[in-house]
């Protein structure tokens, strides 16, 4: 039975000697990535939660980086463990169908944010250029809405590219980068995967391209709305507002464009394939609880506040 041989067929993630680390630098590098890994999840978690508790902030916004962090927490669960267990057994094998799983977890990590993000810019949007309008527009239905689309076209569009790539056979077993994604899949496949290329591609155009568009229409009517006003107070709103969020979006859209670009050249060396690689999977979910917890005043200040009750209420 072809699925069944499939699913118990193991590849090589990283390749052989992706790991090749020394016997004295195993553990620390273990614990290295460990703290990483529970860290970076507190520090998700931990907005997640000041979010909840805090009814000042139960505001669109904060709702759509509820989501955001979400989102952030799925990519950390689909590569930390498999790459920490792989750190202490310094084995990289895993069978094709997990593989497939950690795929689709990380692409679907990538869809929902940008979508997320593309609504975020709305949100802002909407904020600065009707802001007596905000309140009729940017309702709680309206965002359960948001919320509802993003991850059912974000798990459609995956679903769909996935099984139509889990019904080919693989001739190879080697992927060179440290996690398993769908261009290094494809090239363990000698079938003709023209199908795949062509969805593969609409994919594409669809999730970074159309929230491209989104962007950078929002941020052009923002722009051409503070342009217009001429007012100082405008401005500090506008960059106030809408820094974090676009810091938050260009670093995701960089590291994405920037692996992807990457795997299509056929001469770049395989070490940076890995570090552009990872970066997608690490970066965001670092940096995006710091640069919103640093940097947005009402979110930081409740943050204190409720990090203040918590411990005060443990002594």
């Amino acid at each position: 039975d072809t699925s069944s041989t499939l699913s118990y067929m193991k590849v090589v993630v990283g390749g052989a000697d992706a790991l090749d680390l020394s016997s004295m630098l195993i553990y620390p590098a273990f614990i290295f990535g460990l703290f990483t890994f529970l860290m970076t999840i507190f520090c998700n978690v931990l907005i997640i939660a000041v979010i909840a508790f805090s009814k000042n902030l139960q505001k669109p916004m904060f709702v759509l980086l509820v989501n955001l962090l979400i989102g952030d927490i799925i990519a950390l669960i689909a590569f930390f463990p498999q790459f920490l267990i792989s750190i202490v057994t310094q084995n990289r094998l895993i069978t094709y169908n997990a593989c497939l799983t950690q795929a689709f977890f990380v692409h679907f990590y990538g869809c929902t944010n940008i979508f997320t993000l593309s609504a975020m810019a709305y949100d802002r949007f909407i904020a600065i250029c009707a802001p007596l309008r905000y309140n009729a527009i940017m309702t709680p239905q309206k965002v359960i809405q948001f919320i509802f689309w993003i991850w059912f076209i974000g798990f459609a569009m995956m679903f769909s590219l996935f099984m139509l790539l889990a019904g080919f056979k693989i001739c190879r077993n080697n992927i060179v980068d440290l996690y398993c994604n769908n261009p290094s899949i494809m090239k363990l496949i000698c079938n003709n995967t023209t199908v795949n290329n062509y969805y593969g591609l609409f994919v594409l155009v669809v999730g970074l391209g159309g929230s491209n568009i989104v962007v950078i229409y929002t941020y052009a009517q923002i722009l051409f709305t503070c342009i217009k006003t001429n007012q100082v107070d405008a401005w500090h709103k506008a960059i106030q507002t809408c820094g974090t969020h676009l810091v938050t979006f260009l670093l995701l859209q960089t590291f994405t464009m920037f692996s992807l670009v990457a795997h299509r050249i056929q001469n770049a060396p395989a070490s940076l394939r890995k570090i552009l690689g990872v970066s997608v999977l690490i970066f965001p979910p670092i940096l995006d609880p710091i640069i919103y917890g640093l940097k947005v005043q009402e979110l930081r200040l409740n943050i204190v506040r409720f990090l203040k009750k918590r411990l005060g209420s443990t002594k």
